[in-house]
């Protein structure tokens, strides 16, 4: 039965993405509806086995496409975006949960502490559906002269870092336990490590390859491949093992992995690496969305309520603000701004991973935060993807291969 559950998600995915993209729309989308479809509250197709590691599914799924999506990325290109990179980390999560922590009492009738929790779950914005996008402009030279993606790209994997951690933080202080001060402090630390954990291990596997093809052994593309995913998946687990000693982010690490891999890499190996990934990206696509969809239950959307669906849109308001705030002082025009505005509007795995947190530690809120978090996925995934499919080529600008490297965002200057 397990391995009809892979043939049906495969099947049943890639013939609905294909139906979706014919018809204009995402295929993520399809994606997630052949999901919901085959999924346990549906039809119950798939076999419990497979539900079983769905979680550790998609985590591999996300490190696949964060590996192709660090070997694309230039560190020249990440220090240029700097700054807006770095607010964008952190401020718009913290607009949308500040907005839930004040309206869902008011919407939803739950404490403030509570209300903290629900804005946790909806505050991480999602890896799944934004990093692929932001890949893809990097291939086609789309907003890379002023390093659009590659600042979006940058900021939105630390997002996620920043709110699990506040998530965290929010359960304790539900269940009365408080927020401490290594609480807040594990945001910085869980940032800082992941980086230099994957750095560390990147440049260590590049003097390796180095020393093969020096002595006439050069490592086969495909074999490069293999063993990065194999210390991807090592430095993932790293994260757990160290869990309640010490945060670090096994996501940044393994992108930093990457971005020190290809910095040592000749470019022509580095491209072949890339095709690699982009080819288990193809398989890893179809596996990641089926088991959000899956991961979904839709009889909660009718518990939740137009209430929940108001809250929603009032955090999305928010959340938007401080992405146009991010970008102030930048010399992105109005277009480039509303762009990275709907590049942040999505949110899937996250909220897939952690919305039934709450339900499952006996918190009174919990049927409340999961039915949210499942409502943000059904709305917020479907219409981020087709606003940043529709939009870019209208709202970006397309480098020539003739133009000079990417331009800087960089405050304006005043005349002395």
């Amino acid at each position: 039965m397990l391995l009809t559950s892979f043939a049906l998600i495969f099947l049943v995915g890639l013939s609905l993405a294909a139906i979706f993209k014919a018809i204009k729309l995402p295929r993520i989308i399809g994606m997630l509806v052949g999901g919901i479809v085959l999924g346990p509250y549906v039809l119950d197709f798939l076999d419990s086995s497979i539900l079983n590691i769905s979680a550790e599914l998609r985590q591999m799924a996300l490190v696949i496409i964060l590996i192709k999506a660090g070997l694309s990325l230039n560190l020249k290109d990440l220090k240029k975006v700097g700054r807006p990179a770095i607010l964008m980390a952190f401020l718009p999560a913290a607009f949308e949960i500040a907005a839930c922590v004040v309206f869902a009492p008011l919407l939803l009738k739950v404490s403030y502490a509570e209300a903290a929790v629900m804005g946790a779950v909806l505050g991480a914005v999602s890896p799944a559906v934004v990093v692929p996008r932001m890949v893809q402009l990097m291939e086609e030279k789309y907003g890379t002269e002023k390093g659009v993606p590659q600042m979006i790209l940058a900021g939105s994997s630390l997002d996620d870092v920043f709110v699990i951690v506040l998530f965290t933080a929010f359960i304790g202080m539900a269940q009365g336990n408080g927020v401490s001060v290594l609480d807040v402090l594990n945001i910085p630390i869980a940032i800082v490590l992941g980086v230099l954990l994957g750095a560390a291990v990147g440049l260590a596997l590049s003097w390796l390859f180095e020393i093969a093809a020096n002595k006439n052994r050069p490592i086969r593309s495909t074999v490069k491949a293999i063993i990065l995913l194999a210390f991807a998946f090592v430095l993932m687990t790293v994260e757990s093992l160290l869990k309640g000693i010490v945060s670090v982010s096994g996501l940044l690490a393994v992108m930093s992995m990457a971005i020190a891999v290809a910095m040592r890499s000749k470019p022509e190996s580095n491209e072949k690496m890339q095709g690699k990934f982009g080819k288990l990206w193809l398989a890893a696509e179809v596996l990641l969305f089926v088991l959000v969809g899956a991961a979904v239950d839709i009889t909660y959307t009718v518990k939740a309520g137009g209430f929940a669906i108001l809250l929603i849109f009032i955090c999305l308001f928010f959340r938007s603000a401080a992405v146009w705030i991010c970008m102030l002082g930048t010399k992105l025009n109005k277009k480039e701004r509303l762009y990275c505005v709907l590049a942040y509007l999505p949110k899937a795995t996250v909220q897939a991973a952690i919305g039934g947190v709450p339900l499952s530690l006996g918190l009174a809120c919990g049927n409340i935060v999961l039915s949210v978090a499942v409502l943000s996925i059904l709305i917020t995934a479907p219409l981020g993807a087709i606003l940043m499919d529709l939009t870019y080529k209208k709202l970006l600008k397309k480098e020539e291969p003739s133009l000079p490297g990417s331009q800087p965002l960089e405050h304006k200057s005043t005349p002395n």
